[in-house]
């Protein structure tokens, strides 16, 4: 029984076979630790490169060349009908009264054909920088209001004025011009009917 016992207990008695043990313990391939750290590396910059790509903007639209307008000819010539746009500056204790900074005249083809910036008699309060893009600097060197008048006069004279609320921009020039040669697109209706909700022709039922 006891012979028995210590069998169990020790059932390699032999020294040396516990050192093979040990030997062949030591002779296992262990996994390698570059490998692993590369592996975890590309699946973090995996991981990183997608939260890149959907952190990136998506591109802009490029603008359509047709969207711009230019010149359809090299003519800068008065032709018989011209286009007029002013911009406006604050004059007055408050600036609320207008006054005029700048004109522009474009003939039929696009051409600028006039564009100065005007020296108000009044004195200037508020540029409106952000709606006429008249800085100070600007109107240093402007022409004196009378001179620009006298020479927008002779320039729309017997020609035909087209522009947006014209009624406004011969206000701060201080003149008039026959009503039968404006064109005013404020006032053009096919115009005015655009943005507009179409009125609903279904009757309410009472």
């Amino acid at each position: 029984m006891d012979s028995r016992a210590g069998e169990r207990k020790n059932p390699n008695p032999n020294p040396n076979w516990a050192q093979l043990q040990q030997k062949l313990k030591s002779h296992r391939p262990r996994p390698s630790p570059t490998t692993n750290s590369t592996a975890e590396e590309s699946a973090i910059s995996s991981v990183l490169g997608k939260r890149k790509e959907r952190s990136e903007p998506e591109p802009e639209p490029e603008v359509s060349p047709a969207s711009v307008l230019s010149p359809t000819s090299d003519d800068c010539s008065l032709t018989k009908a011209l286009a007029m746009d002013c911009e406006m500056v604050g004059v007055s204790s408050d600036g609320s009264k207008s006054a005029l900074g700048r004109v522009t005249l474009v003939n039929t083809w696009g051409n600028v054909v006039y564009d100065e910036y005007v020296r108000p008699i009044e004195r200037v309060v508020d540029f409106r920088t952000k709606i006429s893009g008249i800085h100070p600097s600007n109107l240093k060197k402007a022409k004196k209001f009378w001179v620009v008048q006298k020479e927008v006069a002779d320039m729309i004279k017997g020609r035909v004025l087209i522009g947006h609320a014209l009624h406004n921009d011969l206000k701060v020039l201080l003149l008039s011009h026959p009503k039968r040669d404006i064109r005013d697109t404020s006032a053009y209706q096919p115009l005015q009917s655009q943005g507009r909700p179409k009125k609903s022709t279904q009757r309410s039922c009472r």
